[in-house]
């Protein structure tokens, strides 16, 4: 197993210092950004498609480093009705898996996406409690006529290129938790597409990510290693679906989404918020967790993502990778 990092949080320094500083906490594995939500700093993507000779120059920059390339991650939402988005992050997605498979990368992470509500509609709209008929109208629309059609295309270009994509499940998406990426990949007969098993959206949705591993079991391509910390005394408030987010002031120079889309500001008393592995749950969860994906893949990567808000690059970094390291001895990996 490799213990490594997604490099988004380094997006200002070069990838050769990037990789330094993965190789100095003691990882081995990276996962780069190939588009979708945010932009790939660290990877020269048309250099890339377009030469072998580049791809070997790329990748022995990471041998040189000791680090080894697990993954391309592309999270956006392909299935946008807003023209300006989710064409664009579909085609984002289908250049990544095409990458991943000149570069020997059997991995591409995503996102499964969100569609409007009905035909026509021009915003995405996330259904979590259908308990009016009109809802499960609005999930008949958004699972048949558009969500299982692009992802039969996404699974035989997957296939054809040997390349897994990693679904995290993420709310405000169409798959969001284990039963409904099940769903889908039965319903797309998918062999190519699977879970990236993300704890810190199973968390505030009160879900156990280690019974989600058994349940899901050889589904569970990939990993990130994210943590969550619940703030019980404003659950009891607020609860876990929370709508106090705000828009971010344009002199702070909001994170584009895609379109006219921006990265709002969370509440000022969230019920829940990232943070770094250790920081929300101990080890009592952390070895279970690396001992069950060992289980179902001793070579699977676990990469870190880096969220934490109360902590900078490095030392959020440096604080998540001393205790996965830690954790990965105890659990015998």
């Amino acid at each position: 197993m490799r213990l490594g990092a997604y490099t988004a949080c380094l997006h200002d320094r070069s990838l050769d210092e990037t990789l330094k500083v993965l190789g100095e906490l003691g990882l081995t594995s990276a996962e780069i950004n190939t588009g979708g939500f945010i932009a790939a700093p660290h990877i020269p993507i048309d250099d890339l498609l377009a030469s072998a000779g580049a791809r070997e120059d790329y990748l022995g920059r990471y041998a040189q480093a000791g680090i080894t390339l697990t993954g391309l991650n592309c999270n956006g939402n392909p299935l946008n009705p807003d023209p300006m988005v989710g064409p664009k992050h579909a085609a984002d997605l289908h250049r990544s898996i095409e990458l991943a498979a000149l570069l020997g990368v059997k991995r591409v992470v995503t996102m499964s996406g969100l569609p409007g509500a009905h035909p026509g509609a021009t915003a995405a709209n996330w259904v979590v409690n259908p308990w009016d008929s009109q809802w499960l109208d609005a999930l008949d629309h958004q699972w048949n006529e558009v969500a299982i059609p692009f992802w039969r295309d996404i699974q035989a270009r997957a296939a054809d290129a040997d390349v897994k994509v990693c679904i995290e499940m993420h709310p405000h998406n169409i798959v969001f938790n284990p039963p409904t990426l099940l769903r889908l990949i039965e319903q797309t007969g998918a062999t190519h597409v699977g879970a990236e098993m993300d704890p810190s959206h199973l968390f505030w949705q009160g879900i156990d990510p280690v019974a989600a591993i058994k349940y899901l079991g050889d589904r569970v391509f990939h990993a990130a290693a994210k943590d969550t910390r619940i703030n019980d005394e404003n659950v009891r408030l607020f609860g876990v679906l929370d709508d106090r987010f705000t828009r971010t002031p344009a002199d702070r120079n909001p994170l584009n989404l895609g379109g006219h889309n921006t990265l709002n500001q969370w509440p000022d008393q969230p019920s829940w918020q990232f943070v770094a592995v250790g920081r929300g749950h101990g080890d009592d969860f952390w070895v279970p967790f690396l001992q069950a994906l060992h289980e179902v893949d001793p070579d699977m990567a676990v990469n870190i993502e880096h969220e934490d808000t109360e902590l900078d690059q490095i030392e959020g970094l440096r604080l998540a990778a001393e205790n996965l390291i830690a954790a990965g001895h105890k659990a015998g990996i």
